[in-house]
Parts: C-alpha cells; structure tokens; sequence
C-alpha cells in the first residue's frame, strides 16, 4: 500500500491538473495490476461498503488511550475527520509491539480489511490495534479510511480517465466506454483495459456509453449562433438513464453509473419493446397515465435505492422514460452521426413501436422540440417550464455527434432563475476538512404564519399553525453554501456568542439572522416538519436589513407551491 498511500499524498498536496495527470500517469504505468485495478476503482470513487463504522474504530482508540473522551471530540472538533484524528493520536495510544508490514493494496482490499471486519470486538480490537503499530502514520490513516469507506481521493473521473489514456496509448473515450459500468477489481480487469484496441472488439452486452453532458448557457454566446441549427428541449426534473436492449437483456443505467433495474422494473419490461441492440439516452422520472405533465423529483425519490418494489409504490409513482437521443441502433454506433439524424432514427422507432401491443410501451415518451424562431424567444419559453414540469431548457447543436463527458460547444442547459424566500437562521453545526473548526452547516426556519397576525385570546395556542395563534419558526431548509469565507467567519464568531442550547455538535442560535435562500423547486413532503420538502437550497444572500419579524411564513412557501401547481 506504500505506492498507492504516496500517490494520495501527491494528489492532496498537488491541485494542478498537470501535475495531478503526470502523478497518475508515473503510478498507474508501473503499478502491479491487481494493485491498479483496486487503485483506479478507488480513484473513481467506486468504494467498498463501510467495513467498519467511524463509532467502532473511536472506541477502540479510545480504549487503548488514557485520554478523556471530551479531549477526543475536542481534536476531533479541529480536525474534522475520523480517521485522521486517530492518525494523528496514534503517538498517545498505548499499541503493541508489532513488525512494519507491507502488504499489497489488493492484499488490502480483498483480504486483510474484510478479514478484520469479520472477527468478534475483542479479536477485532487487537488486530487493529496492532495493524495501526505496524503502519506509519499515513499509511495508519489510509487504513482508516478504507476501512470505514470514507476514502475521497478528490480528482475527477476525467483526470483519471485522461492519465489511463495516457499509459494505455488510446484515445480517452475508449478507455471512458471501457470503464462504464465499472471495473472489476483483479489483475485481469486492469490489464485489459490497458490493452491496445482491436477491430470489432466485443462489448460486454450490459455496458453502457459514457453520457454526454451539457455545460450551463452564457446567453451572450447567441448572438453568434443561428437558432435554425440548434434544438431546444426541455430539461426534464429527474434523473439521466441509458435504457439498453442486447443479447435477449434489458439494462437500465443511471448517470452515476448505477444499474437500477431493481428500482425500476416496468421500465427494465419497457426494453423488452425495443429491437436488439438499441441503446436509448433519455430521463427517468414519474408521469402518470393521461397527465400533461411530469411529478417532481421528490416523487422519483421514493423509487431512488429500492431493492424491491410493491404494487402499491408503483401506482403511486409510475414511472416514464423520455428518450431524447438513440445511441445505438441495430448494434451499430450511432454517436459519430449528428443529432439531427439520431432524431429521424429515434422517431422511426417510436412509430415502430406505437403498433406494438406490449403493456409497457407506454411509459416511452418522446422529447419533442420546443419552438424556437429566433434567440429572443429563448427566455419566452424557458418561462413556461414550470407550466410543464421542467427545470428549463436544453440547447442542442443539430449537428453535434453525441460526445462524452462535460465537451462545451455543442450541448448547453438553461435553468429557471431559482425560487427565493427569506428564512431564520436556527440552528448551526461544524463543517469538516478545513473548515471542522467552524460553524458552516446551517438549518433555517419560517413563521409558521406572520408576525403580528397573533390573537391574544390564546384560544388557539395548542396549534401553531392555527390562524390567530402564537407565530412560531418552523424549520424548512439546511444549507451549507453561498457565502464567502469573510462572511463563513463572521457568523461563526456571532453563532458562538449568541447559542442558547447545545444538542451534541448542534448549537441553536438566537432566532435574529435572516438570509435569502435560493432553491430549485418545493414539494409537498409528509418527512417534513414543515410539511415541504425543498430542491437544492442554498444561501444566495445576508439579509442584515431584515429582522426576524420580516422573515417570510411557511404560507408564502405554499403560496410559491400553489403557483407553481396553478401553472401547470
């Protein structure tokens, strides 16, 4: 592991593309596959299960040391992370005498770390014990973290797949396609994905292609462009998904390369329309039957990691495939041919398979172009995507072959501007990594109806959101971005002057501090406290012109839901 642990350093210590390339290129070119196998899907995020939970590994350290637990949380306070600050206290552990051992990361993934994983508490104790008097100390924090599966190595699937072209000789978008799906972690997985390119090479019949991704729209860039060859669609509020038909299987994928037939199989039946080998790129999300418009993404949710799903799940949330591009047709690569000409194809097989009578060939929709004569009309129409369920608008070059990764030029999204509500700031707790000493994570709340709409009769006092009763904040979103470190270190001091109860690394804070929350989107949501769910919040202002009082009630959020609903 002594490779692998010196290569994570010069990745941490290294933020430069270049240098980042040329570190993967020199470890991966010399590295023993089996090693390398374990090492790329490391890299790519794809990490085992938690073999061992943070809480275990903390009891045993702590029960090998003379330090008080509140001087442990109080390190961990500063440091942010488990794993490292047991790294960094292994010097006041008291740990057996042990031999340095050096064994290989494949030793280390597919043995010695389940193996531990295994043993009752008390033979688990003593071997990691004496594992972490075996292990230098960045070896010792590596183990760590590949033992509880909270490694992030932090390079991109691009870097890697760049350095792995690099040593292989291909072209980046053979090895991105071979990676699809994922890499068997053994010697021979490795070694052929390194392997020159051969004419006619076979597909495993499950793999995907890599997805294209759209880059986010600078309307300035239009007025060079002629609208007449680009396509705009709508941008659909669920997830990206490749529906696959080869060799007699259907295969549906997600964009984070997850095979979830289990969670949707109607939609795995669906494939069962297409001809053999057809690859579809299209949207993943609810439509019921005879509506006009899609269900939110919190309706997908519920669907989202299921193993298995009931009879009743799936009449609540059934579930569409919006094909928007044809990949592969017949078993041949469409990709190469421009958009305009995937689209006949793709139409030609929605026409096909109108006459079929199979059950599940309605939940195959089509994306249709959304008009567009001129630039000006842009805007005019991505203010209608709430009318139909959308988050905005794709701007597609009609011309473009389907690429591979975030490629700029051909493929753009133009979001809705977000939803806006002013909201308390209520509770606060640490962030991690370099900021494990400040208070970064935010919960905010809303009036449960306006300040001043109070009746003092207390007739209604046992209901807070009674018309009349006590106005009362009621927790609606957390956020964690949109303000800068100046601001980040302003409200920590303020937050610490001004908490009123402690709830283990929770602090409520005085309910004084207004911000401007931006979100994507609401729903209904019985989860909640308020009775909503919100889509990505995030901080987009400080509101210190604004008291507590002004702050807005949970009614203009279901004023905001109802016109969205109204809209639609």
């Amino acid at each position: 592991m002594h490779d692998f642990c010196a290569l994570y350093e010069q990745l941490d210590r290294n933020p430069g593309t270049t240098a980042r390339v040329a570190a993967l290129g020199a470890y991966l070119a010399t590295v023993d596959p089996a090693d390398g196998a374990w090492a790329v899907t490391l890299l790519l995020g794809k990490r085992r299960k938690r073999l061992i939970t943070g809480r275990r590994l903390r009891e045993i350290a702590l029960a090998a040391s003379a330090l008080p637990e509140w001087l442990f949380d109080d390190c961990h306070a500063q440091v942010g992370d488990s794993a490292e600050t047991i790294a960094l206290l292994l010097p006041q552990l008291q740990l057996p005498e042990a031999e340095p051992i050096e064994r290989p990361l494949a030793v280390w993934m597919g043995e010695r770390l389940p193996a531990i994983a295994s043993l009752e508490p008390a033979a688990q104790a003593e071997a990691v014990l004496s594992t972490w008097a075996s292990l230098p100390a960045g070896q010792a924090f590596l183990f760590n973290k590949l033992l509880t599966g909270g490694l992030r190595v932090g390079v991109s699937t691009g870097l890697v797949t760049r350095a792995l072209a690099r040593v292989a000789e291909l072209e980046e978008a053979e090895i991105a396609q071979r990676l699809m799906g994922g890499l068997e972690p053994s010697a021979e997985s490795f070694t052929s994905l390194l392997a020159p390119a051969l004419e006619g090479e076979a597909v495993p019949a499950s793999r995907p292609f890599p997805f294209f991704l759209a880059s986010p729209l600078d309307p300035a860039q239009l007025a060079s462009w002629d609208p007449s060859q680009w396509r705009a669609e709508w941008k659909w509020d669920g997830i990206r998904g490749q529906l696959i038909r080869r060799s007699g299987s259907s295969f549906l994928w997600s964009r984070g390369e997850e095979l979830v037939n289990e969670s949707f199989p109607e939609l795995v039946s669906l494939g069962e329309v297409l001809p053999e080998g057809t690859v579809l790129d299209g949207e993943v999300i609810v439509w019921h039957p005879g509506e006009e418009r899609p269900q939110g993404f919190a309706a997908l949710q519920r669907r989202l990691g299921r193993r298995s799903v009931g009879a009743s799940l799936r009449r609540q949330c059934p579930m569409a495939f919006v094909a928007y591009d044809l990949l592969e047709s017949a078993g041949a690569d469409r990709r190469d041919e421009p958009l305009r000409q995937r689209l006949e194809r793709l139409e030609e097989l929605r026409s096909v398979l109108a006459d079929s009578d199979h059950p599940e060939r309605g939940r195959l929709r089509g994306s249709a172009a959304v008009p567009l004569g001129s630039w000006e009309e842009l805007e005019q129409q991505r203010g209608r995507a709430r009318l139909v369920g959308a988050e905005g608008l794709m701007l597609k070059r009609l011309e473009s072959p389907y690429r591979s990764g975030r490629r700029r030029g051909d493929w753009w999204k133009h979001k809705l501007e977000p939803l806006h509500l002013d909201a308390v700031l209520l509770y606060a707790q640490a962030g991690s990594g370099r900021r494990a000493n400040l208070y970064t994570d935010y919960t905010f709340g809303l009036w449960s109806h306006p300040p001043g709409d109070a009746d003092t009769t207390g007739d209604t006092a046992g209901d807070p959101n009674a018309e009349g009763s006590e106005p009362q904040l009621m927790t609606f979103a957390k956020a964690y971005s949109g303000l800068d470190d100046a601001e980040i270190a302003e409200l920590d001091r303020w937050i610490r002057r001004h908490t009123t109860e402690r709830f283990g690394p929770v602090r409520a804070v005085e309910p004084l501090q207004v911000f401007e929350l931006a979100f994507e989107g609401l729903q209904p949501s019985n989860r909640h406290k308020s009775g909503l769910a919100v889509r990505f919040p995030r901080i987009s202002r400080w509101r210190r012109d604004k008291p507590a009082a002004e702050a807005d009630s949970l009614a203009t959020a279901l004023n905001l839901l109802e016109g969205i609903n109204h809209q639609g």
